[in-house]
């Protein structure tokens, strides 16, 4: 059965393609003390749907996405090797993932194969390897199952909806944190929750532009 996000309740978005992803979930110890779903989602599709162009289609970002992930992976003292291709397609790990009911210590596992070992999981060869990494068998067969790939869409057009356009993204107190380095700031709002309601916060939020409309020409 598909199922829709649940926006009561906190959520942690992410995609097996983001190195910040990965790192964010290394840090799960430091999380405020709240049970976050974690729900994946494509991150091709939010880029698609919000008209952003992917960091890795610039060569110049590209290179310094890598170097910034590698620095932050030393920096944190957490294991990192690149895959040996990047960006891969991470759909097959995505819908794995969502086989396994969600569980987070398999999505801690499926991220640290990539990650850690630096393995490639959209290959068969080495998304066999990570089935058996995670004990799932027929991991091939369960992930062609049209239940699995409509929840995966479905998850990702839910997030798109509630705002979502990138990862890793928190969803606490009904409000969105992009980014690794938004840790400071969830630990922040999750002991000060009103800080997002006050003057300058709203003031800024409400922020019109200074740069007019493109024609539609």
């Amino acid at each position: 059965m598909i199922s829709g996000i649940d926006t009561s309740k906190p959520m942690w978005f992410y995609d097996f393609v983001s190195p910040f992803s990965y790192l964010l979930l290394e840090q799960r110890e430091k999380w405020p003390a709240i049970d976050f779903v974690p729900t994946p989602v494509l991150l091709s599709e939010l880029y698609r749907h919000w008209g952003q162009t992917s960091s890795y289609n610039i060569p110049p970002k590209r290179v310094f996405t890598y170097r910034h992930a590698l620095f932050r992976a030393e920096q944190l003292g957490i294991p990192f090797k690149m895959p040996p291709a990047h960006p891969f397609d991470s759909v097959k790990p995505m819908l794995l993932a969502i086989a396994s009911g969600g569980d987070i210590a398999c999505v801690r596992e499926i991220f640290r194969f990539i990650w850690r070992e630096g393995r490639d999981p959209s290959s068969d060869e080495g998304f066999d390897e990570l089935c058996e990494r995670v004990g799932i068998t027929h991991g091939a067969s369960l992930i062609e199952q049209e239940v699995v790939r409509a929840q995966l869409r479905r998850y990702t057009s839910d997030a798109t909806a509630l705002g979502v356009f990138g990862v890793p993204t928190f969803w606490m107190n009904r409000q969105l944190f992009w980014g690794e380095d938004a840790l400071p700031m969830v630990l922040y709002c999750a002991r000060t929750p009103h800080w997002l309601d006050s003057r300058e916060v709203k003031r800024i939020s409400a922020l019109p532009s200074g740069l007019a409309k493109p024609s539609a020409d």
